[in-house]
């Protein structure tokens, strides 16, 4: 029996992200050193870190159902507060305050709330989808920026931003490379969940985009559909006439590769594309019918680099999504965007040549999505290789 696992998009879980060894905004990002606070700010609550003179509250989920992940987010962004100290030429340009959103919207704008309240200019986090959107609605309404961290586009709106990779991302991209490996003809089998609908969606548009043709899209919600699936899918793929295959969803890959190995179906003309949530799942790269298969993901090195650093101050590895909070915290410590009248200017922030983190290169779109670039990777038995170099959509 195949298991068939459901998978809800809530800002978590996509990939895991890593890459660049270092932090960098480009020669037209100034650097200077700004001396306290100016004037007297509210006391804050929360955890507060550095002295700079812009203050920022970065909302995590410190208790509750992911704290493990919040925690290990806090961490990486106490990495960048030391690595800022260390680098005279960054300049100490923001004072950081720590707040717990419990992984509860209502309590993520409460703090929200809480930061306008004591003067912050810029609110980085929350993590889930529904608590950036009910925190994004506070800061909007003060007229502050929020970088929040859910992989979820529906909650990026002007001045919400997503610092994820996003699903519309990560789509476009492989099916880019595979049409740079001939291939045109599409197909899609995607789980009727969230995480489904959002991947079909993000599917469609860059088929649309790209100049594709999509053949067909499949759907299904329990092993029986899935069967169905594949045995109408099976015809198409026999002849050619689809010649890539879109499977996003991590859980239910390996059953569908056993699917068509069991079928007879003759791999050497089909690609198959798997999602960013690929990237580390070890059945998957035991699947001998998925070797080949390729599939988006972020440029390891970043992650690779702090690993060291985290375990050395924290005593255990970091969350893939701690390089997230650690590039967050960088960014706005920005002496162009920190220092800006307004601080963080939307013009800034939405710059199309982007930033460069610990993630590789990203940049925010004016709607509030963000662009990552990836490499692409192929799953060899017992792990997965890079074929393409980092690349935005």
């Amino acid at each position: 029996m195949m298991k068939w696992a459901t998978r809800i998009v809530a800002g978590l879980g996509l990939l895991a992200l890593a890459a660049c060894s270092d932090f960098s905004f480009g020669p037209d990002i100034s650097t200077r050193t700004v001396g306290g606070l100016d004037g007297q700010l509210p006391t804050a609550a929360g955890e507060t870190l550095g002295t700079g003179p812009v203050r920022v509250a970065l909302i995590l989920p410190l208790t509750g159902d992911v704290a493990p992940v919040g925690t290990s987010m806090a961490n990486g962004a106490k990495l960048a507060m030391d690595f800022i100290s260390s680098r005279p030429d960054l300049g100490d340009n923001i004072t950081l305050v720590v707040k717990d959103s419990g992984g509860n919207a209502t309590t993520a704008a409460q703090k929200a709330s809480e930061a306008v309240t004591e003067g912050a200019k810029l609110i980085l986090g929350p993590l889930k989808a529904e608590s950036v959107t009910s925190a994004g609605a506070i800061a909007h309404s003060a007229g502050i920026p929020l970088i929040g961290f859910s992989n979820n586009s529906g909650a990026a709106s002007a001045g919400v931003y997503l610092l994820n990779v996003l699903p519309d991302t990560e789509v476009r991209r492989s099916l880019a490379y595979a049409k740079s490996q001939g291939r045109r003809s599409f197909a899609a089998i995607v789980p009727t969940t969230d995480f489904g609908q959002i991947q079909e969606g993000a599917f469609r548009q860059a088929v649309s985009d790209l100049g594709l043709t999509a053949r067909a899209l499949y759907t299904f919600s329990n092993e029986t559909e899935a069967r169905q699936a594949i045995e109408q899918a099976l015809p198409l793929l026999q002849s050619g006439t689809i010649d890539a295959l879109f499977l996003p969803d991590r859980a239910t890959a390996p059953s569908f590769g056993v699917l068509l190995e069991s079928a007879g179906l003759q791999k050497s003309s089909l690609t198959i594309v798997g999602s960013a949530d690929w990237d580390g799942d070890a059945t998957i790269t035991q699947t001998p019918f998925l070797a080949g298969a390729v599939y988006p993901a972020v440029d390891p090195a970043g992650y690779a680099a702090l690993k060291p650093q985290y375990q050395a101050r924290f005593g255990s590895a970091p969350h893939p999504f701690a390089t997230i909070a650690y590039t967050a915290v960088l960014l706005a410590n920005s002496s162009t965007l920190s220092q800006a009248n307004p601080p963080y200017d939307r013009g800034q922030l939405t710059r199309s040549s982007g930033f460069n983190g610990r993630d590789g290169l990203f940049r925010f779109l004016p709607d509030g999505r963000s662009e990552y670039a990836l490499v692409m990777k192929q799953v060899v038995i017992g792990g997965a290789q890079q074929v393409d170099g980092p690349k935005l959509p």
